[in-house]
């Protein structure tokens, strides 16, 4: 085994050390196969003043080197007492400072210490720093199996829900926005990955999905995207599992692909449905009145006059005129849904049926675009919510959206 010189004395290239942190390199700490030297010199470097990041980093570099030959040739039963030790011995000389040791690696021991059985509490202080720093983490080091006969999933799914509470904690004092939005994305991305596990409860998933403050998530496409695997992955969640589920999307936050892909998506109950036309609408309405804002005197429309064709002016206002014309008559037809669906509720009749509603015709329930007609006018389709928004939208198609979902 090749020696390691004392800090004191001469670094790897013969020369006195210029200062602690020059004391060690990386891979001389690969050299060192002896942990209680390691260990030993680690500490003398800890004392003279060593910067806790190299610290981390030599730390990070031995374990890296040894850590997977402990279980050569050797029973797992011996195994497994080995990389307990390992492991609890590298918990207890890690700095203390926040980011002295990549997120990440901290992950990775916490897999390897679960699996060992290591104790308790070296696996609380583990989880404590890993928490602090959630924000970094990525979402492949974050699928960590279940090793104990307790878990109800294949993933770890409860030791993700302690981190992330734990990180909300820490982050609602700390008022730091950009790690909390992080930490969201990682968030849907781990339930959109663990969602089709037959044995995930929806209990399960709603507590980690609300864990986070709503203003944590920017955008919705992602939180929208898992409860929609999960539907489709249990497929016997009742009425009232799916609404629950449901209140988790803010509508408002929806892109208008996933609007329009969750408009027409038969696994959501259809007051969620309703919401997101609404939404959508509400968005227009805005839409077309900050450009109608824009018409007055020397500003908007006015001021563009002279760089447009008369041709290119009067397309324009005509398309202004549609869309407003479009925005009235989805917004009433959306008031006259609403209003039909609370009778329906309040009478606590059954299924709710789109052919109940009686807007100039009746809705099929497995086609929300299309309107038929209810006889008066000889069978004549109107505008329908949907197809008013294909076209508001510039002929945008939800076939990228739907892919990215059923993939």
């Amino acid at each position: 085994m090749q020696t390691l010189a004392s800090p004191e004395s001469t670094t790897l290239s013969g020369k006195p050390p210029a200062c602690p942190d020059e004391c060690w390199s990386d891979d001389a700490a690969s050299c060192v196969s002896d942990t209680d030297y390691f260990i030993k010199t680690l500490t003398r470097l800890q004392g003279k003043g060593a910067r806790p990041d190299l610290i981390g980093s030599i730390i990070k570099h031995y374990a890296s080197k040894w850590l997977p030959d402990l279980a050569g040739g050797e029973s797992v039963e011996s195994s497994c007492l080995k990389k307990r030790s390992f492991i609890e011995t590298l918990v207890g000389i890690l700095p203390q400072e926040k980011d002295s040791v990549p997120c990440n690696f901290l992950l990775r021991i916490l897999r390897v210490a679960n699996a060992a059985g290591v104790e308790a509490g070296c696996r609380a202080e583990l989880e404590q720093r890993v928490s602090l720093q959630l924000d970094q983490a990525s979402l492949r080091e974050l699928l960590i199996p279940c090793f104990t006969n307790s878990c109800s999933t294949s993933l770890d799914f409860e030791l993700v829900l302690r981190l992330v509470q734990t990180f909300v904690s820490v982050e609602e004092v700390a008022r730091s926005g950009g790690a909390l939005m992080k930490v969201a994305k990682l968030v849907d991305s781990y339930l959109a990955e663990v969602a089709v596990d037959s044995h995930l409860t929806l209990s399960q998933f709603f507590a980690l999905a609300s864990s986070l403050p709503s203003h944590a998530r920017a955008a919705d496409d992602g939180i929208y995207r898992a409860i929609d695997i999960y539907l489709k992955a249990h497929p016997s969640s009742s009425k009232q599992e799916r609404k629950r589920l449901c209140m988790l999307i803010d509508s408002r936050k929806l892109s208008t692909e996933a609007s329009i892909h969750a408009a027409q998506n038969e696994r959501l109950p259809v007051r969620a449905v309703i919401q997101v036309l609404l939404s959508e609408q509400d968005k227009l309405s805005r839409h077309i009145d900050w450009s109608g804002s824009l018409s007055g005197p020397g500003i908007g429309l006015d001021a563009t006059a002279r760089c447009l064709s008369k041709r290119g002016m009067t397309m324009q206002h005509m398309e202004i005129k549609r869309l407003k014309e479009d925005v009235v008559l989805l917004q009433s037809q959306c008031m006259n849904m609403e209003r039909q669906l609370e009778k329906m509720l309040e009478k606590k009749r059954g299924y709710f049926s789109w052919k109940k509603l009686g807007i100039g015709g009746a809705f099929k329930a497995d086609k929300i675009g299309r309107v038929e007609g209810d006889g008066g006018d000889g069978g004549a389709r109107m505008n329908t919510p949907m197809q008013m928004k294909a076209r508001l939208v510039g002929g945008r198609s939800s076939k990228k959206w739907r892919k990215s979902i059923e993939g």
